[in-house]
């Protein structure tokens, strides 16, 4: 169970915590988490209390449990706390956060991904077509601090209230920027009339409503493995106002999965594969994973890709496109399914990447587009 639903749940079933406390144990227990696999040779009182040092933006709340000299040091910049605390005896070294950076994609700054999980991940917004001025306007008018760091990005604090000042899915949709960014690959594809565009792991929708965004004369089909994810993706499209689709639930672990099969064979110009992954770029947000994760998984998510993989490109139409992403840094569930798309299907890559947002406070992300001549 997520850590957020775990203490959704624990708060819940205990009412006798006031506001304040419930969120000064959350964001003790995210801070614990946040170390990793860092500090483990402490007791749990003194992980958490150097943890909270090291993931505090601020300790304003928490100066009784450090001495005058530790407040005094404390840095806005998580590279001269760690120092401070290095330089205090406490044997910390950032790269045993996340012990599995010879899993992970050759290309990656692994001493910046690393610490980059002592931060909260900031919150982006993609503001959608025709909407740019009614949305900045609705920030600036309540004092919302904001960037912006690309042209429909708005990257937002954590904590935010603009999601309750701004119509979600219809004005702005809640995407992390590395996800917004894959939508640049978009601009390779040039096909005269209409898309036909498979999600086909479409979860919750967002890649197909940028899709919907950026590609012109669009007819859209979504799919996933689960009947409740295809229904909160249909009230979610209802928001956002796309309305002429189709959908169905599907398992692409096998051709079986597929209803009518073979009325997919080379049907779609675009098929996007999100692909269930390990969701290693962003733990950022789930730190609970850095210590609950095995390495095995990689293995298991590699080998479920490619079963997806394998059932969804035969759908690719002649001259069509394969998207495939993964919110994973590591190799195998990355590069190597590159090689393995290209080894099984014959398709061309036309642009592949790492998208390294943990040096901006967002997810880590892979993606690759091939195209099939």
């Amino acid at each position: 169970m997520p850590l957020q639903h775990y203490l959704k749940q624990f708060f819940a079933a205990d009412k006798k915590y006031g506001s304040k406390d419930r969120r000064h144990i959350t964001h003790l227990c995210y801070c614990y988490f946040r170390s990793g696999n860092a500090l483990q040779h402490l007791s749990a009182e003194e992980r958490i209390r150097i943890s909270l040092y090291l993931c505090s933006d601020t300790l304003e709340g928490w100066t009784g449990l450090f001495s005058e000299d530790w407040v005094t040091a404390h840095s806005k910049e998580v590279a001269q706390r760690i120092a401070f605390i290095q330089q205090e005896g406490i044997a910390f070294q950032p790269g045993s956060i996340f012990p599995w950076l010879d899993e992970c994609s050759p290309d990656m700054d692994t001493a910046a991904f690393t610490q980059s999980h002592l931060q909260q991940p900031l919150v982006f917004l993609r503001i959608r077509p025709r909407q740019e001025k009614q949305v900045l306007q609705v920030l600036e008018n309540n004092n919302i601090v904001y960037s912006r760091p690309e042209q429909n990005c708005i990257a937002l604090a954590p904590g935010s209230k603009a999601d309750q000042l701004l119509q979600i899915n219809q004005q702005v949709v809640v995407q992390d920027l590395s996800s917004q960014r894959i939508g640049s690959l978009f601009t390779h594809i040039h096909k005269p009339g209409t898309n036909q565009v498979w999600d086909c792991c479409a979860a919750s929708g967002g890649k197909s409503i940028l899709a919907y965004d950026m590609l012109p004369d669009i007819r859209l089909t979504v799919s996933d493995v689960r009947a409740s994810i295809i229904h909160n993706l249909k009230q979610r499209f209802v928001e956002a106002g796309i309305r002429n689709y189709q959908s169905f639930v599907a398992d692409l672990t096998s051709k079986a999965g597929i209803p009518r099969s073979d009325m997919f064979a080379g049907k779609f110009d675009v098929i996007i594969c999100d692909a269930p992954c390990s969701g290693s770029g962003t733990w950022g947000r789930t730190p609970e994973q850095l210590t609950f994760f095995t390495p095995a998984q990689i293995q298991q998510y590699a080998i479920l890709q490619k079963q997806i993989i394998a059932t969804s490109a035969t759908a690719v139409a002649r001259n069509g496109y394969f998207l495939y992403i993964t919110c994973s840094v590591f190799k195998k569930e990355n590069e190597e399914q590159l090689a393995y798309i290209q080894e099984q299907t014959g398709m061309q890559v036309v642009a592949s990447g790492l998208y390294q947002g943990f040096t901006e406070r967002a997810d880590t992300m892979y993606a690759a587009l091939f195209v099939k001549s």
